[in-house]
């Protein structure tokens, strides 16, 4: 049983997140130590796969770079609303092939059989394809209550033949998605892997990216992977990836980084809390005169603390950041203060435009 402070665990998750002053050199190397890059369109700064890099590797980034790697290196690959790290690729795709699991999806796919025929059928003759190049022959179409979806059920269905390794996205056209069949698309030399060892590869690269996770927690799932530990004031089990833990002492110092709202930092928000006591609420979809800090406030980290949030918005006809606020969550010292106001001016001069507000 490993015992650490709570400044080494929290030492562990942001070095295993690329947030600590030795920055990684490009967009593979963040994607194969944090597994994904989110995909998300809202950009009141710019699209989280373009500031989830930047966030580690600074204003040497360029966006092109990540295309590159997806598709004309084919060094990450494009699944499920997130840019994966090539390694990934083989025990993701024996899990995905297993087959869907959820009733309601079996019994989707059961009922329209014809449906997918045909999109298989046009994809191997005509592929890629954006989705409105197919025609919606489904006889069930499945609940529409949450509101994500409209009356097209092509979206859908491509999305369930992605999920069991059918078809596979190809590349992009701005952000339209095309579609393809994932022998095009995917290498055809990855190691078959069978399912249990695939998904005990998977949550080893979970833990991975994680450094420290709970043992049974439903957002950062790693099982048994790593080695059991204990972290001074909290009750929780912990998983600790080993490699993380051999490198403790090669501290390289903090910097601070202004993440993404859907950075993978942030995903799992009971450890958030639990280590950083720092609770983050989204408040995008709050009514406006409910939101605290912003639309799209973007957390700042200092070092191994949470201590503050922007509230910036990008002004592409003026070509300006405009910094509306800098939330003070914990009150800045004179060296947070300094190095929080330089990453600002680096995330402008990375976009290429002014600064104003701040």
């Amino acid at each position: 049983m490993h015992r650490l402070t709570r400044d080494e665990a929290r030492r562990i998750v942001v070095r295993a997140q690329l947030l600590d002053a030795d920055r990684p050199g490009d967009v593979v190397e963040v994607a194969e130590q944090i597994r994904a890059i989110k995909i998300d369109p809202t950009a009141t700064i710019a699209p989280a796969e373009l500031t989830v890099p930047w966030s580690r590797i600074g204003w040497g980034y360029e966006p092109g770079h990540l295309r590159k790697a997806v598709e004309d290196d084919r060094l990450l690959f494009e699944h499920d609303g997130c840019f994966w790290a090539g390694s990934l690729l083989a025990p993701m795709l024996s899990v995905m092939r297993a087959g869907p699991r959820r009733p309601a999806t079996l019994e989707y796919l059961e009922a329209n059989r014809a449906f997918r025929r045909d999109i298989l059928t046009r994809l191997r003759a005509e592929g890629p394809l954006p989705a409105a190049a197919f025609t919606d022959t489904s006889v069930v179409q499945r609940d529409r209550s949450s509101g994500w979806y409209g009356p097209n059920e092509v979206p859908r269905m491509l999305e369930i033949l992605a999920r069991i390794g059918e078809v596979a996205i190809s590349g992009r056209q701005g952000r339209q998605r095309l579609w393809d069949l994932p022998e095009r698309v995917y290498p055809q030399d990855l190691p078959a892997l069978d399912i249990a060892e695939a998904e005990d590869v998977l949550r080893e690269r979970r833990l991975q990216a994680a450094g420290l996770a709970r043992e049974k927690s439903p957002w950062t799932p790693v099982g048994v992977a790593g080695e059991p530990a204990e972290v001074e004031g909290s009750a929780w089990r912990w998983r600790v990836d080993p490699e993380a833990l051999a490198a403790l002492d090669d501290d390289p110092g903090g910097r601070a980084a202004i993440l993404n709202p859907y950075d993978r930092m942030l995903f799992d928000r009971p450890r958030l809390t639990e280590l950083f006591d720092f609770t983050y609420v989204l408040e995008q979809f709050k009514p406006k005169a409910q939101r605290k800090y912003g639309y799209f406030a973007h957390p700042i980290l200092v070092g191994e603390r949470f201590v503050g949030l922007l509230d910036a918005e990008l002004d592409k006809k003026k070509e300006t950041l405009v910094v509306g606020a800098v939330h003070e969550v914990v009150p800045f010292d004179d060296d947070e203060r300094e190095m929080v106001d330089a990453e600002i001016r680096d995330l402008a001069q990375w976009l290429g435009v002014s600064l104003a507000g701040r």
